[in-house]
Protein backbone atom coordinates (compact mmCIF):
# COMPACT_ATOMS: atom_id res chain seq x y z
CA UNK A 1 0.00 0.00 0.00
CA UNK A 2 2.93 2.45 1.10
CA UNK A 3 4.10 1.75 -2.52
CA UNK A 4 0.78 2.24 -3.89
CA UNK A 5 0.30 -1.06 -5.87
CA UNK A 6 -2.17 -1.82 -3.92
CA UNK A 7 -5.35 0.01 -2.44
CA UNK A 8 -7.73 -0.83 -0.15
CA UNK A 9 -11.89 0.06 -0.30
CA UNK A 10 -13.64 -1.15 2.26
CA UNK A 11 -17.40 -1.21 3.54
CA UNK A 12 -18.59 -1.72 7.17
CA UNK A 13 -22.22 -1.63 7.29
CA UNK A 14 -21.97 -0.91 11.04
CA UNK A 15 -21.77 2.75 10.74
CA UNK A 16 -17.49 2.41 10.89
CA UNK A 17 -17.48 0.52 14.01
CA UNK A 18 -14.92 -2.13 13.00
CA UNK A 19 -12.53 -0.28 10.35
CA UNK A 20 -13.29 3.51 10.71
CA UNK A 21 -9.22 3.98 12.16
CA UNK A 22 -7.84 2.29 9.70
CA UNK A 23 -9.07 4.72 7.21
CA UNK A 24 -6.28 6.44 6.58
CA UNK A 25 -5.07 3.09 5.16
CA UNK A 26 -8.25 3.29 2.42
CA UNK A 27 -8.71 4.55 -0.42
CA UNK A 28 -12.86 4.40 -0.22
CA UNK A 29 -15.01 3.82 3.09
CA UNK A 30 -18.83 3.35 2.77
CA UNK A 31 -20.48 2.72 6.76
CA UNK A 32 -23.67 2.70 5.59
CA UNK A 33 -25.86 0.15 3.56
CA UNK A 34 -27.54 2.47 1.60
CA UNK A 35 -26.25 5.17 -1.10
CA UNK A 36 -22.51 5.98 0.60
CA UNK A 37 -22.24 2.19 -0.19
CA UNK A 38 -24.05 2.00 -3.62
CA UNK A 39 -22.01 4.59 -4.76
CA UNK A 40 -19.00 2.80 -4.01
CA UNK A 41 -19.95 -0.65 -5.37
CA UNK A 42 -20.72 1.28 -8.93
CA UNK A 43 -17.24 2.88 -8.63
CA UNK A 44 -15.72 -0.10 -8.23
CA UNK A 45 -17.68 -1.80 -11.62
CA UNK A 46 -16.98 1.14 -13.79
CA UNK A 47 -13.03 0.94 -12.86
CA UNK A 48 -13.76 -3.05 -13.49
CA UNK A 49 -15.16 -1.84 -17.15
CA UNK A 50 -12.49 0.64 -17.93
CA UNK A 51 -9.72 -1.62 -16.95
CA UNK A 52 -11.33 -4.28 -19.07
CA UNK A 53 -11.58 -2.10 -21.64
CA UNK A 54 -7.91 -1.25 -21.83
CA UNK A 55 -6.81 -4.93 -21.69
CA UNK A 56 -9.03 -6.09 -24.12
CA UNK A 57 -6.97 -7.63 -27.07
CA UNK A 58 -3.45 -6.90 -25.47
CA UNK A 59 -3.31 -9.38 -21.99
CA UNK A 60 -5.84 -11.80 -20.20
CA UNK A 61 -3.72 -10.89 -16.82
CA UNK A 62 -3.55 -7.65 -15.10
CA UNK A 63 -0.38 -6.55 -13.66
CA UNK A 64 -0.66 -3.98 -10.85
CA UNK A 65 1.13 -0.74 -10.90
CA UNK A 66 1.15 2.69 -9.29
CA UNK A 67 -0.83 3.83 -12.04
CA UNK A 68 -3.34 0.99 -11.99
CA UNK A 69 -3.18 -1.02 -8.51
CA UNK A 70 -4.31 -4.50 -7.46
CA UNK A 71 -7.51 -3.38 -5.91
CA UNK A 72 -8.79 -5.18 -2.63
CA UNK A 73 -12.33 -4.95 -1.30
CA UNK A 74 -13.18 -5.97 2.22
CA UNK A 75 -16.88 -6.16 3.30
CA UNK A 76 -17.67 -6.42 6.61
CA UNK A 77 -21.07 -8.00 7.66
CA UNK A 78 -22.09 -9.03 4.14
CA UNK A 79 -25.05 -10.24 5.15
CA UNK A 80 -26.15 -6.35 5.64
CA UNK A 81 -26.20 -5.78 2.60
CA UNK A 82 -27.04 -8.92 0.74
CA UNK A 83 -30.12 -10.23 3.26
CA UNK A 84 -31.01 -7.86 5.89
CA UNK A 85 -31.35 -4.37 4.22
CA UNK A 86 -34.75 -3.36 4.37
CA UNK A 87 -35.02 -1.59 0.72
CA UNK A 88 -35.71 -4.56 -1.38
CA UNK A 89 -34.39 -1.95 -4.31
CA UNK A 90 -30.76 -1.10 -2.94
CA UNK A 91 -30.93 -4.94 -1.88
CA UNK A 92 -31.06 -5.81 -5.89
CA UNK A 93 -28.87 -3.64 -7.29
CA UNK A 94 -26.11 -4.85 -4.50
CA UNK A 95 -26.66 -8.41 -5.97
CA UNK A 96 -25.92 -6.93 -8.98
CA UNK A 97 -22.74 -4.85 -8.63
CA UNK A 98 -21.82 -7.64 -6.14
CA UNK A 99 -21.86 -10.42 -8.69
CA UNK A 100 -20.58 -8.47 -11.43
CA UNK A 101 -17.02 -7.89 -9.11
CA UNK A 102 -17.08 -11.54 -7.89
CA UNK A 103 -17.80 -13.12 -11.22
CA UNK A 104 -15.19 -10.70 -13.61
CA UNK A 105 -13.00 -8.50 -10.98
CA UNK A 106 -10.30 -10.95 -10.49
CA UNK A 107 -9.08 -10.87 -14.09
CA UNK A 108 -8.53 -7.01 -13.68
CA UNK A 109 -6.58 -6.77 -10.24
CA UNK A 110 -10.03 -6.10 -7.97
CA UNK A 111 -9.93 -9.28 -5.42
CA UNK A 112 -13.28 -9.43 -3.09
CA UNK A 113 -13.27 -10.31 0.60
CA UNK A 114 -16.65 -10.64 2.66
CA UNK A 115 -17.14 -11.00 5.81
CA UNK A 116 -20.85 -13.05 6.91
CA UNK A 117 -21.67 -15.03 10.85
CA UNK A 118 -24.47 -17.29 8.76
CA UNK A 119 -23.12 -18.96 5.46
CA UNK A 120 -26.61 -19.88 4.33
CA UNK A 121 -27.24 -19.45 0.65
CA UNK A 122 -30.31 -17.25 1.90
CA UNK A 123 -28.19 -14.80 3.41
CA UNK A 124 -24.77 -15.45 0.78
CA UNK A 125 -26.60 -16.10 -2.25
CA UNK A 126 -23.30 -15.63 -4.42
CA UNK A 127 -20.95 -17.54 -2.24
CA UNK A 128 -20.42 -20.35 -5.06
CA UNK A 129 -18.26 -17.01 -6.63
CA UNK A 130 -16.08 -17.13 -3.44
CA UNK A 131 -12.79 -19.06 -4.51
CA UNK A 132 -10.89 -19.08 -1.32
CA UNK A 133 -13.11 -19.59 1.71
CA UNK A 134 -11.66 -19.21 5.11
CA UNK A 135 -13.89 -20.65 8.52
CA UNK A 136 -13.14 -19.85 11.71
CA UNK A 137 -15.17 -21.29 14.97
CA UNK A 138 -18.78 -22.19 14.09
CA UNK A 139 -21.76 -23.68 16.17
CA UNK A 140 -23.00 -26.24 13.77
CA UNK A 141 -21.51 -28.56 11.83
CA UNK A 142 -23.56 -27.72 8.29
CA UNK A 143 -22.15 -24.18 8.51
CA UNK A 144 -18.42 -25.55 7.89
CA UNK A 145 -19.90 -27.51 4.83
CA UNK A 146 -21.73 -24.39 3.77
CA UNK A 147 -18.58 -22.86 3.81
CA UNK A 148 -15.94 -25.02 3.04
CA UNK A 149 -17.77 -28.15 1.43
CA UNK A 150 -18.61 -31.72 2.73
CA UNK A 151 -15.29 -32.82 0.97
CA UNK A 152 -13.28 -30.24 3.58
CA UNK A 153 -15.20 -31.18 6.56
CA UNK A 154 -14.61 -35.01 5.69
CA UNK A 155 -10.70 -34.36 5.19
CA UNK A 156 -10.63 -32.78 8.85
CA UNK A 157 -12.12 -29.43 8.68
CA UNK A 158 -14.14 -28.80 11.76
CA UNK A 159 -14.81 -25.84 12.56
CA UNK A 160 -17.69 -26.49 14.95
CA UNK A 161 -15.35 -28.35 16.81
CA UNK A 162 -12.74 -25.52 17.18
CA UNK A 163 -12.75 -24.89 20.80
CA UNK A 164 -13.52 -21.16 22.73
CA UNK A 165 -9.84 -20.96 24.29
CA UNK A 166 -7.80 -20.67 20.74
CA UNK A 167 -9.39 -17.81 19.18
CA UNK A 168 -8.42 -16.88 15.36
CA UNK A 169 -8.08 -20.94 14.72
CA UNK A 170 -9.75 -22.16 11.60
CA UNK A 171 -9.19 -23.69 7.96
CA UNK A 172 -8.72 -22.53 4.52
CA UNK A 173 -10.29 -24.13 1.45
CA UNK A 174 -8.78 -23.10 -1.90
CA UNK A 175 -10.53 -23.86 -4.98
CA UNK A 176 -9.06 -26.74 -7.25
CA UNK A 177 -7.32 -27.99 -3.57
CA UNK A 178 -8.15 -31.17 -2.60
CA UNK A 179 -7.01 -30.57 1.07
CA UNK A 180 -8.07 -27.33 3.52
CA UNK A 181 -5.37 -25.80 5.86
CA UNK A 182 -5.76 -24.92 9.41
CA UNK A 183 -4.60 -21.74 9.94
CA UNK A 184 -4.61 -19.18 13.04
CA UNK A 185 -4.74 -15.09 12.75
CA UNK A 186 -3.38 -13.24 15.02
CA UNK A 187 -5.40 -10.54 17.31
CA UNK A 188 -5.03 -7.09 15.82
CA UNK A 189 -4.72 -4.06 18.48
CA UNK A 190 -6.00 -0.90 17.99
CA UNK A 191 -2.06 0.21 18.42
CA UNK A 192 -1.18 -2.09 16.08
CA UNK A 193 -3.76 -0.15 13.41
CA UNK A 194 -2.43 3.16 14.32
CA UNK A 195 1.26 1.78 13.69
CA UNK A 196 0.17 0.31 10.38
CA UNK A 197 -1.91 4.01 9.17
CA UNK A 198 1.57 5.66 10.50
CA UNK A 199 3.78 3.59 8.44
CA UNK A 200 1.97 2.41 5.38
CA UNK A 201 -0.20 5.25 4.21
CA UNK A 202 -0.78 5.03 0.68
CA UNK A 203 1.23 7.87 -1.09
CA UNK A 204 -1.86 9.89 -2.32
CA UNK A 205 -5.44 9.68 -2.51
CA UNK A 206 -7.32 8.09 -5.63
CA UNK A 207 -10.57 8.76 -6.58
CA UNK A 208 -13.12 5.82 -7.72
CA UNK A 209 -14.73 6.15 -10.77
CA UNK A 210 -18.40 7.59 -10.91
CA UNK A 211 -20.80 5.04 -12.63
CA UNK A 212 -24.61 6.66 -12.90
CA UNK A 213 -27.31 4.71 -10.94
CA UNK A 214 -30.17 3.51 -12.72
CA UNK A 215 -32.35 6.83 -12.81
CA UNK A 216 -29.76 9.23 -14.15
CA UNK A 217 -28.46 6.73 -16.76
CA UNK A 218 -32.45 7.09 -18.50
CA UNK A 219 -32.45 10.40 -17.73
Amino acid sequence: MRSGLVQLCVIDPKGGMEFARGAGLFTAFAADRTEQTLELLRGLVKLMDGRTQLLRGHTRTHTPSVEDPLTVVIIDELAALTAYGTDRKIRAEVDQLLGLLLSQGRAVGITLIGAVQDPSKEVVSLRQYFTVRVGLRLTESNQTTMILGQAARDAGAVCDEIPESTPGVGYVMVDGTAEPQRVRAFHVTDDDIDYLVTHFRPPKRRRLPRRPDTASSQG
